[in-house]
């Protein structure tokens, strides 16, 4: 009667809001650098890595733009390392949902608390004799990663100056230790953390391994999921893998003493939306790669860029 819609007169409900499900990976850190020493550098801790994938979606308001931030990988540096860069999904009307960049490897020499592992994502390696940084810095629940090694020397034991492997996703990184309790040998990164969001599985977020000095010429394994390796002694890191929030590898020092050597690069972050393609609008930014995973859209994000829902 005189055309009324049952939410009232000639109104029109709103249109909900639909749920998505996300991976958010952080920029890796920057491996140790080692500037005129004999010291190898410690690995980087890798980005931090949240997703809701298997549990409780998101809700996307219909009309609203939602901005995907990808983080870059830190650079190595004589003064200091630097973490990676903030990953990250944000929109009117949610709580920013933040993974934070890998801690940057111990750089031997640096100085001004650089000779430690940094905090991050992951943490990142101490250099040797330096402790390492701490992971799921800030910390969020489920944890987003793990602790840095620690280059310190084990008990009564002797020095090769070596350092520790950063944090990954999936596993804290290897302490400078053979296992035996010497620290002979330098830490492994961290392993990162599988996860098939795109329909098919995909490591992500592993920890750079600890370049090799005086008394460990091999620089150790990054973990999997991107993590960069040790250098040999008077070598360069091995940058961590692009897109998947790798730490880069620290630095290799030796006798003769060489005026600088680097570690590798963080590898960049990605963020990942996962979802059902009578949802998906197709106004996105930024140059995603959009493919199909059965009923759903899987829209990666290797740089920034905006989706409106």
């Amino acid at each position: 009667m005189f055309g009324y819609k049952i939410l009232g007169f000639g109104g029109k409900s709103a249109i909900p809001p639909y749920g998505i499900e996300y991976l958010i990976v952080g920029g890796g850190g920057g491996g140790g650098d080692t500037d005129g020493s004999s010291a190898g550098g410690g690995g980087a801790g890798a980005g931090g890595l949240r997703t809701n994938l298997g549990g409780t979606t998101i809700p996307f308001s219909v009309g609203t733009t939602y901005t995907q931030t990808v983080g870059g990988g830190g650079a190595s540096a004589a003064t200091g390392s630097a973490n990676g860069g903030n990953s990250s999904i944000a929109g009117t009307g949610m709580t920013t949902i933040t993974s934070a960049g890998g801690g940057a490897g111990g750089s031997y020499t640096a100085g001004s608390g650089k000779n430690v592992g940094q905090d991050g994502g992951s943490g990142g390696g101490g250099t040797w004799t330096f402790a390492g940084g701490s992971g799921n810095t800030p910390s969020v629940s489920p944890s987003q990663g793990n602790n840095g090694g620690t280059g310190n020397p084990a008990s009564g034991a002797g020095g090769s100056q070596v350092g520790a492997g950063g944090g990954g996703a999936g596993a804290v990184g290897g302490n400078r230790e053979d296992g035996t309790g010497n620290p002979k040998a330098p830490g492994a990164g961290g392993n990162g953390s599988s996860n098939a969001i795109t329909g098919s599985a995909v490591t992500y977020a592993g920890g750079g391994g600890a370049g090799g000095g005086h008394g460990s010429n091999s620089g150790a394994a990054g973990g999997s999921g991107g993590g960069g390796a040790g250098a040999n002694s008077n070598g360069t890191g091995t940058a961590g893998t692009a897109n998947l929030g790798g730490g880069g590898g620290g630095s290799g020092g030796a006798p003769p003493d060489p005026a600088d050597t680097d570690g590798g690069a963080g590898g960049s972050g990605v963020v990942i939306l996962k979802i059902l393609a009578s949802n998906y609008t197709g106004t996105v930014s930024g140059s995603p790669t959009v493919t199909n995973s059965g009923d759903y859209k899987i829209v990666k994000y290797t740089g920034t860029g905006n989706y409106t829902a």
